[in-house]
């Protein structure tokens, strides 16, 4: 196991990401079946793509953990400014499904630039807030550089369109300038400012329109959105308590589309049940704990901000999600963490999650314990010297 020279890797982290990505493969299978027999010409397809985006995932959480975390605070500019330029040429060369244009294609191999653009300016947003320390509260030589650069992420994501995500994007900002201890005058000053301006986009496309429409109406209004949304539901209630067995699924059959992927939330309450969901919860609970844990105890305030910025990225994609699926919330389109059918966002949260351990190896994360064992270790030592003596 990875040690480094203060501590162990934090391992219920790691079994619980480890637990949700191999549980996913099992729950993707039997969600795309029907679709991959039906569209692709073999009920396994889909299983085969997802298990190489699995093993990808957990292999570059792996590469992650082994680098310190230190090392990457020098390459966040230049990591944001690489994700900058990929969002670019996706505007110009990438390939459009379904009317967006959201993924570059290299050869079989698809790639979404967002998911890895959503990373880099996290880090880099916790580099400049470690670096500045209380120069952020200077508006324009501390707070409008920040700015800068996560308003221009949220635009090219936004230009897409990619409304979730951009608003995703604008949210975990806002979060690392409120825990860099920028003023609130200034965050509010910049809610107040571009909060209207992001209403104004989500409601200017039919789809996204219909999407709140469909929401506010709490199913009175006919639309593709509420179609979406009580075929989820009844696979819920299907589910009842303990579910109606792994594989047995009816509404993966052409029902609920997207049963694979936004709504895979679904598939799990009706084949695993309400038992099932809650286990799920519960490992996400795990990691939202352990994470902000790790943020506590981390040694710096890179370190810090970087296992906020992780663990909250995972946690907030993952309660949005199972928010849509429960129709708590409007339809999104963001995928449920390690378990939704998706590459780029399967790899980059696993890399992540690769950081995070590192940050955990580097961290003390039982003091109180550790001081016990030190009391006691010189306890022991002056009553040995003591008989000596």
């Amino acid at each position: 196991m990875f040690k480094s020279h203060h501590n162990h890797i934090d391992i219920l982290v790691l079994i619980a990401v480890l637990t949700l990505m191999l549980l996913s493969l099992g729950i993707v299978y039997s969600a795309s079946a029907s679709y991959a027999q039906a569209k692709l010409g073999g009920s396994e397809r889909m299983l085969i793509s997802h298990a190489i985006k699995v093993f990808l995932g957990i292999l570059g959480m792996f590469i992650a953990m082994r680098i310190d975390y230190h090392k990457l605070q020098r390459l966040t500019k230049f990591a944001v400014i690489v994700a900058v330029g990929f969002l670019m040429v996706t505007l110009v060369l990438g390939g459009e499904m379904k009317g967006v244009t959201r993924w570059l294609r290299f050869s079989s191999i698809g790639f979404q630039p967002s998911e890895f653009a959503k990373y880099a300016l996290l880090f880099h947003l916790c580099s400049l807030v470690a670096m500045k320390g209380e120069l952020i509260k200077d508006f324009k030589k501390g707070f409008i550089p920040m700015m800068f650069w996560m308003g221009f992420v949220t635009l090219l994501v936004m230009l897409q369109p990619n409304f979730s995500m951009g608003a995703m994007i604008f949210l975990l900002s806002m979060v690392m300038m409120f825990i860099g201890r920028a003023k609130i005058s200034h965050i509010a000053l910049t809610a107040v400012t571009l909060i209207p301006v992001l209403i104004t986009y989500m409601l200017s496309a039919d789809y996204r329109l219909e999407r709140v429409k469909a929401f506010l109406s709490g199913g009175a209004l006919s639309t593709r959105s509420n179609y979406q949304l009580w075929q989820g539901i009844l696979a819920f209630g299907n589910g009842g308590i303990f579910g109606v067995g792994p594989g047995e699924s009816k509404q993966r059959d052409f029902f609920l589309p997207e049963s694979y992927g936004d709504f895979v939330f679904s598939i799990i309450g009706e084949e695993y049940g309400f038992i099932g969901t809650m286990f799920f919860t519960l490992l996400f609970l795990l990691i939202m704990l352990r994470g902000f844990r790790i943020a506590k105890y981390a040694g710096d305030p890179f370190g810090r901000n970087l296992a906020i910025a992780i663990t909250s990225a995972i946690t907030l994609y993952a309660l949005i999600n199972a928010g849509v699926t429960l129709g708590i919330l409007p339809t999104t389109g963001l995928p449920m963490p390690f378990v939704s059918y998706g590459g780029s966002s399967m790899v980059f949260s696993a890399c992540a999650i690769g950081v995070l351990l590192n940050i955990s190896s580097q961290t003390d994360l039982y003091p109180r314990a550790r001081q016990v064992h030190v009391l006691g270790s010189v306890q022991a030592s002056e009553a040995t010297v003591g008989k000596v003596y």
